[in-house]
């Protein structure tokens, strides 16, 4: 379930740390946060924190080629971002894959009116119509300072996530007609579970790719 308590009195934000390689796979959420744990292992206790997955160009049915604006990306409280520090510099393997990471760019939310989560898995939900549903009940206790039955919810692509020998199914989520207030409340709490391996997290559509 979406953690729902009082967030963190620091704002939140994305922090950015460029990344240096060739390619990684496809679903890599999963070896992506064990990568990071392994030098950050604070992130395993922070429920606030959600680590997106990179984004990149798909070069087949199975790798993200990535380029120059390829990166690691946290989203946390301000006040956390000194805990990212050691990530600095490192080389990380993530999927057999080997990436050299670098300084960090800090970006604070913006408000759109219109938001996507590449993939957002609620337990238990693993078809459309009863996923949207339970997605649509998911909004309605967040507080967000707008009537949630005025925003649209659409449900997109099916994706699936692999978890050691597991399969967790999901879909690509667009919320439609929020007001500011309302778009930064759901980019801070996100959707659904998993969101240190990429799951719930929202950004304005222009950003996904």
């Amino acid at each position: 379930m979406t953690d729902v308590s009082p967030m963190s009195e620091s704002p939140v934000v994305d922090a950015r740390l460029p990344i240096r390689g060739e390619w990684l796979p496809l679903d890599h959420g999963y070896a992506l946060l064990g990568a990071v744990a392994r030098v950050v292992p604070a992130i395993h206790g922070r429920k606030q924190w959600g680590l997106h997955t990179v984004r990149g160009e798909r070069c087949d049915g199975q790798r993200l080629r990535l380029h120059g604006g390829s990166a690691i990306q946290i989203r946390l409280p301000a006040d956390d971002i000194k805990e990212l520090f050691p990530l600095i510099g490192c080389n990380l393997a993530v999927g057999g894959q080997s990436l050299t990471v670098g300084g960090i760019e800090v970006a604070p939310l913006q408000p759109a009116a219109r938001l996507v989560a590449r993939i957002v898995t609620i337990k238990g939900f693993q078809e459309p119509e009863p996923f949207r549903d339970a997605a649509r009940k998911q909004l309605s206790v967040i507080s967000i300072g707008q009537d949630p039955e005025r925003v649209e919810l659409t449900v997109g692509k099916r994706r699936v996530m692999r978890i050691h020998d597991k399969t967790v199914v999901g879909f690509q989520v667009w919320l439609h007609g929020l007001d500011s207030a309302a778009s930064l409340a759901i980019q801070r709490t996100g959707l659904g579970g998993r969101r240190h391996m990429g799951a719930g997290l929202f950004v304005p559509v222009q950003r996904m790719r």
